[in-house]
C-alpha cells in the first residue's frame, strides 16, 4: 500500500489528515516536526511516495527539513501545508523542490486533489525513468559515422547546439541520418541525464498524435479508463525530437507553438495547462519554407523551430565517408548476429562508390546487411551485392527523377497518362525504400495518408 508522510505539529491536523487519507487508500504516518520526520526518512528512505508538510514547527520547521533533505529525496513530492503564507515563503519553499503549496485551512476535496496530482507524478518518474534507462543502454549503438568535410561540418554546429538551449531544425533526404544527430546533441547537453523522447510526426494517425504529444485525462474520450502522460510530459527537463515534423496537422501546429513560447502542454481533456521544461529538436526532408508558402505550415512556428538550422548532406555528395559507415555496419551485423568479423573485397567496395545511394545511409546498411547474408563466407565480394549499376540507370542524383518505361498508346486520355505515370512513380518510391511507405510518400512530396489510399487504388499492396 502507498504510504504518505504528515509532518504537523498540531495533533488535531495529523488526525484530520489521516482520515481523510486513509479513507483513500493510502497508509499515513505522523512526525510531530521536523527533526522526527528527518529521522524516519533516514532510517526508511525509500517508505514514503508523498510528504505533506507544515512550515512553522518546534524544534525543526518544515523550512528547515527542506533544506536538511535537498537532493536526498528530490523524488518524493512535498506539499507544504501553513496558515502562514507569504510570497516570500512559497517562492522559497517551490525553490527547495516542494511540489505544491496549500493554505491553512484547507479543504477535504483540495487535499484528496493535490495528494492525487503527486501521486500521479510519482507515476510518471517512474516511466519517464524507465524511458531513460531504455535510451541509454541504446546509445552506444548509436554513432555519427564519416569524416568528410560536410561532416565535420555538421560536427562543429552539433557542438554549438548542444552547448546551448536553443531549439534546432535537422534537414535532410529521408536515410541522411537526422534521428543520429538528435540523439548526438541531447547527450552531449546539460539534459543528457534525463529523456530524450522521439516521435514520427508522419507514422502516427491525425486522431492519435494530440493524444500522443500532450497526454490525456482520464474520461476525456471513449476508452480513456486512465490519464496518460503525452511524451512532452515524460520528457520534462529531456528533450522531444520531433521526426518528420512537416507531417504535423495545423490544428496541432498551433499546440506545438504554445509549447515552443510559454513551456505550456494542453492535455487532451483537462482544463488547465501543464508547465514543462523541454528542450525540442525538430526534422524533416520536406522544403518547410515552400510549405509556409502554401499555407501548410505556420511562419510563426517555422521560425520558432529554426533557431539554428543543421542540414546533413545526401551520402552521394560525402562518398569518401562510404568505406567508414560500410565497415561499421558489417561490424554492427557482426556483433547483433554474433557471425564474427566480415570484410569486404576491393571490387566490391568500388561497387559501393560508384553508385548513388538515392536511400542515403539507411539504404547503404540495408545493402551491407543483405550482402552479410549473401556472402557464404566472410568475405563480401562484387557478386553478393545487388545489381547497384541497374538502380543507377534511372536515377537522376540530383533530382531524384526516374525513367517511365510504358509505351502509351495515342488512344490514351490525358488523365490515363497521368495516372499510369503516378502509378509508375510510386513503384519506383517503394522500390527505393524497400517497401517503406512513409519514406516513398516523402520522397514523392506525398502526405502518408494519400500514399497509402493510392497504393490500395493502385493495388500496389500486392
Amino acid at each position: 500500500m502507498t504510504r504518505v508522510l504528515v509532518v504537523d505539529d498540531e495533533a488535531h491536523v495529523r488526525k484530520a489528515l489521516q482520515t481523510v487519507l486513509s479513507k483513500e487508500g493510502y497508509d499515513v504516518d505522523e512526525a510531530e516536526n521536523g527533526r522526527a520526520a528527518l529521522t524516519m526518512l533516514e532510517e526508511h528512505p525509500a517508505m514514503f511516495r508523498l510528504i505533506l508538510l507544515d512550515l512553522n514547527m518546534p524544534e525543526m520547521s518544515g523550512m528547515e527539513f527542506l533544506k536538511k533533505i535537498d537532493n536526498k529525496i528530490s523524488e518524493i513530492p512535498i506539499v507544504i501545508l501553513t496558515a502562514f503564507s507569504t510570497a516570500e515563503t512559497t517562492m522559497e519553499a517551490m525553490s527547495l523542490g516542494a511540489f505544491d503549496y496549500i493554505a491553512k485551512p484547507f479543504n477535504i476535496s483540495q487535499i484528496k486533489q493535490v495528494v492525487a496530482r503527486a501521486m500521479d507524478m510519482n507515476r510518471l518518474t517512474e516511466e519517464a525513468k524507465s524511458l531513460q534507462k531504455d535510451t541509454v543502454k541504446h546509445q552506444s549503438a548509436d554513432s555519427i559515422i564519416g569524416h568528410s568535410a560536410e561532416m565535420r561540418e555538421v560536427y562543429k554546429l552539433v557542438g554549438k547546439v548542444a552547448s546551448s538551449r536553443v531549439t534546432a531544425l535537422i534537414q535532410g533526404e529521408s536515410g541522411t541520418g537526422k534521428e543520429l544527430i538528435a540523439k548526438s546533441i541531447h547527450f552531449n547537453s546539460s539534459r543528457a541525464g534525463h529523456s530524450l523522447i522521439a516521435i514520427n510526426c508522419g507514422a502516427i494517425p491525425e486522431n492519435l498524435l494530440e493524444s500522443e504529444l500532450f497526454g490525456y485525462e482520464k474520461g476525456a474520450f471513449t476508452g480513456a479508463s486512465i490519464r496518460k502522460p503525452g511524451k512532452f510530459e515524460l520528457a520534462h527537463q529531456g528533450t522531444v525530437f520531433l521526426d518528420e515534423v512537416g507531417e504535423l496537422p495545423m490544428s496541432l501546429q498551433v499546440k506545438l507553438l504554445r509549447v515552443l513560447q510559454e513551456g505550456e502542454v494542453e492535455v487532451v481533456g483537462g482544463t488547465q495547462t501543464l508547465k514543462v521544461d523541454v528542450r525540442v529538436i525538430a526534422a524533416t526532408n520536406r522544403n518547410l519554407i515552400r510549405m509556409v508558402q502554401a499555407g501548410q505550415f505556420r511562419e510563426d512556428l517555422y521560425y520558432r523551430l529554426n533557431v539554428v538550422s543543421i542540414h546533413l548532406p545526401p551520402l552521394r555528395n560525402r562518398k569518401e565517408d562510404i568505406p567508414e559507415l560500410a565497415r561499421f555496419f558489417l561490424a554492427q551485423y557482426a556483433k547483433e548476429f554474433e557471425t564474427g568479423e566480415f570484410y569486404i573485397s576491393p571490387e566490391a567496395m568500388e561497387h559501393l562508390l560508384m553508385y548513388d545511394w538515392p536511400g542515403n545511409v539507411r539504404e547503404l546498411q540495408n545493402i551491407v546487411y543483405r550482402a552479410a547474408v549473401m556472402a557464404p563466407g566472410k568475405m563480401i565480394m562484387s557478386e553478393h551485392l545487388p545489381d547497384l549499376n541497374e538502380d543507377n540507370a534511372g536515377h537522376d542524383s540530383e533530382t531524384n527523377q526516374f525513367e517511365i518505361k510504358e509505351k502509351f498508346n495515342p488512344g490514351f486520355t490525358m488523365r490515363e497518362v497521368l495516372r499510369k505515370a503516378e502509378m509508375e512513380a510510386m513503384k519506383w518510391a517503394l522500390q527505393r525504400t524497400f517497401g517503406n511507405k512513409a519514406q516513398a510518400a516523402r520522397m514523392l512530396d506525398m502526405s502518408r495518408k494519400a500514399f497509402v489510399y493510392k497504393c490500395q487504388e493502385y493495388e500496389l499492396d500486392t
